[in-house]
């Protein structure tokens, strides 16, 4: 069974960081990065991944696309990207995943 499920998760320091997953909780997890600055994940990067197969994640990253607030550059570095993910994983309960990046 295919789903998709979208949501805001806090993480910290004023941030809200947008989130959306498509295909099977079953299938191989694959967390995609969008390009910057403040792009966001876009529909068309869906394509990038077969909802029979994969589990993928799109997380707008901190002050870029559906995250709040956006385009807040601060507390937004590389460490805190890598902290926000990790809240990700955890919430959603995967021990190791794909990284796409674009």
């Amino acid at each position: 069974m295919n789903s998709q499920d979208a949501f805001y998760l806090e993480v910290g320091d004023g941030h809200t960081i947008w989130v959306e997953t498509r295909g099977s909780p079953n299938g191989v997890p694959a967390l995609f990065l969008h390009g910057g600055p403040g792009s966001g994940c876009n529909p068309s990067q869906h394509a990038l991944f077969d909802p029979a197969i994969h589990y993928a994640i799109f997380v707008d990253q901190r002050g870029a696309g559906r995250s709040l607030p956006h385009g807040e550059r601060q507390a937004n570095t590389t460490a805190h990207l890598i902290d926000d993910i990790e809240a990700v994983r955890s919430r959603l309960g995967i021990d190791s995943w794909l990284l796409v990046g674009g």
